[in-house]
């Protein structure tokens, strides 16, 4: 990129560290200031990667950041981004962007009439095994998606969450914490959502916090379904069976299943940048494909288990900077974001009435970024 665009971290949770980690990775992009409401956390977070701390209304102010990451919680992940538009900057916000559809059309209508721009994570389709996915796709080496199944599911999070109450309340839960990332890489994958429905529940109305911290030993009121079954039709007429839960103890599901008229893939994990590919043709036989030579599937860091990962966080935001440079659509952009949050509030609705909805928005699937596209975007 021509420029260098000066970023400001919104909220200096967890998550910070890894954009304050892996922002230098990319081209055009300079983390100037970390911002939070809690003063001594944006101080702590800013000295510990050598950036200035700042309070939210300074950062705002700040003509040296031209675009704000907005990392607080998904309760404010609207009023931020809107407040970053409204001071003239680009927004890109942690998943979900917005927790309603009016949300997301407000804040659309706010950053086309300033000529800014919107993105959200999650960026993991990015990576190189989802890529290569694409790119099996898109060759017609499975024929045409008919189905396909796609399991979250897992014993929740307060077993290892210092603070989990918030997972449990509404814009929160599996569909919508976690989701995300696999709603977003379907709709990347094979197209835009047409219709869903769903059914949900939770299996119990409180949770005991077992987890090292304040709240151990204490239980959370759950206020929204714990585990969601629902299926998605796609406007190319493929069938997505979508199971989220924090209610399994265990499982054999695989994350994401797709099924073609000449084979089927096995889609890794969606919250990571990498992992293994497995098709079939028809024969059903399971061959694991040699990972191509993409930038963002090496591994760059060693997970908590001890496994070497590829972890390019930041990519999305790279590449909306880049999108605004070159005229084109952000591969993570708003329009991208807002038709993920259609699909996964019109799943807790389905829950709710009992029907099948049709969505209201639509989108373009993201363009493949191809090795040479990912390299453009790192220095």
């Amino acid at each position: 990129m021509a420029k260098t665009y000066g970023v400001g971290i919104m909220g200096a949770g967890n998550i910070s560290s890894a954009y304050l980690r892996l922002a230098p990775l990319f081209k055009g992009l300079e983390v100037r200031a970390v911002a939070d409401i809690i003063p001594e956390a944006a101080k702590k977070r800013a000295e510990e990667f050598n950036v200035r701390a700042q309070t939210p209304d300074e950062m705002l102010k700040n003509s040296e950041i031209d675009v704000i990451v907005n990392l607080t919680i998904p309760a404010t992940h609207y009023q931020v981004s809107m407040d970053a538009i409204s001071a003239g900057k680009h927004a890109y916000s942690e998943k979900p962007f917005v927790l309603t559809l009016k949300e997301g059309k407000a804040l659309k209508k706010a950053a086309d009439s300033r000529g800014l721009r919107v993105g959200s994570a999650p960026d993991t389709f990015l990576g190189g095994a989802h890529q290569q996915v694409r790119n099996i796709i898109d060759s017609k080496q499975l024929g045409k998606i008919t189905s396909g199944t796609t399991h979250v599911m897992s014993r929740g999070m307060e077993h290892w969450h210092p603070n989990p109450n918030f997972f449990f309340q509404i814009g929160a839960g599996p569909v919508l914490d976690v989701g995300p990332y696999y709603v977003t890489d379907l709709i990347h994958l094979i197209g835009p959502v047409k219709r869903v429905t769903a059914f949900t529940g939770m299996a119990r109305k409180d949770r005991l916090v077992t987890a090292e911290g304040p709240y151990k030993g204490k239980k959370i009121k759950v206020g929204t379904p714990t585990t969601v079954h629902g299926v998605l039709e796609f406007h190319s007429g493929a069938i997505i069976t979508i199971g989220a839960s924090w209610d399994v103890f265990s499982h054999g599901h695989h994350n994401i299943e797709l099924y073609g008229t000449e084979g089927s893939v096995y889609v890794p994990d969606p919250n990571f940048f990498g992992g293994d590919v497995v098709v079939t043709d028809q024969s059903g036989i399971k061959t694991k494909v040699e990972p191509w030579d993409h930038p963002f599937g090496k591994a760059n860091q060693t997970g908590g288990d001890g496994v070497p990962r590829a972890n390019y966080r930041t990519a999305g935001l790279a590449d909306m900077m880049q999108a605004i440079e070159k005229g084109r659509p952000a591969r993570c952009g708003l329009d991208v974001a807002l038709h993920a949050v259609d699909v996964m509030t019109s799943l807790l609705k389905a829950g709710e009435t009992g029907k099948v909805i049709t969505l209201t928005t639509i989108c373009e699937r993201p363009a493949p970024l191809k090795p040479k596209d990912a390299l453009a975007l790192l220095k």
